[in-house]
Parts: structure tokens; sequence; C-alpha cells
């Protein structure tokens, strides 16, 4: 058995971008009102990326073929947990890896899976300094990280 206080779960988020630079965020079931980027484990046999893919279409449906990598965050980010959240599955909080997706021309709407409807009860497309207003408070630095790539280091991302 794992102690929960000891250990940070890896993990691997997604940023997925529309063509009007919106970013999809997915609300909390269980915490109606909390908004969040879609993320999830990385589980033993794969690397970072292949998890953000899996996670990506468990979540939203959408394949590697309906979407372009166009960056990573080149460090991992850790968030600690509130002591109350605290579980065995995640630890005493996450270190993520972050992936920077855009969708392609004609890309079908998001559909939210059955897997995601366990989780997630509802989506938007929004801009990242927003989202960061919305989330829970040990995800903002992460967030603001997260635009200032997007702002800065990832101008080749953007549709000008």
């Amino acid at each position: 058995m794992k102690e929960k206080d000891q250990y940070f779960r890896a993990n691997a988020g997604i940023v997925l971008l529309n063509e009007r630079e919106e970013v999809l965020a997915l609300e909390r079931k269980k915490i109606p009102g909390a908004w969040q980027l879609p993320q999830g484990g990385i589980r033993t046999d794969e690397e970072p990326l292949e998890a953000a893919i899996r996670e990506l279409s468990e979540e939203t449906n959408f394949n590697a073929s309906q979407v372009q990598l166009v960056g990573e965050l080149p460090e991992w980010i850790a968030y600690e947990l509130p002591a109350a959240a605290r579980s065995e599955k995640t630890g005493r909080g996450q270190v993520q890896r972050w992936f920077f997706f855009r969708l392609i021309p004609n890309a079908p709407e998001v559909r939210l899976t059955d897997k995601a409807a366990e989780e997630v009860s509802a989506y938007k497309w929004t801009n990242v300094p927003l989202l960061t207003k919305e989330v829970v408070a040990f995800r903002r630095r992460t967030y603001e990280r997260l635009a200032s790539y997007i702002e800065v280091e990832l101008p080749e991302a953007r549709q000008d």
C-alpha cells in the first residue's frame, strides 16, 4: 500500500486549441463550477506523450489524426493537493507534463465519451487567462505558466 502523503502521481496534461485560439475546458462532475484542462495519469508502460493522446481520446473522442502536436512545456510542473483531497491514487499531488495540440481543420465537434462522463459534466471553449480564474487554487500557478507558454513561447502555434 502506498503512503498517500509521500508521492506525486505522474500525469499528462492537454491544452487543446481550436481555430479561435480557445482551449477546451472540462467541468468536474463532483465539483460543479470547477473547470480544468484535460489531464490524466501516466501508466507505467507509457511515455508522457502517449498518455496525453490516450487521455484526449478517452475524454473527448479526438484521436491522434484529428489533432496536431504544436508544443510541449519543457519542464515538469508539480502541484500539491490539500491534505483532505489526497488519496492513494493521487498521493500528495501530481507532477505533470503538458502538451499543446491544435485541432485539424474540419475536425468533428467535441464528444464527451462515456468514460469521461464518470468525471466530467460539461465542456466549453475558453481562454487560459479566464480559465485560470475558474480553477481551484492549487492549479492556478500551473495554468498561469500554460498561459505564458501560449503567449510567449508558442507563437508558431497561433493562427494569426
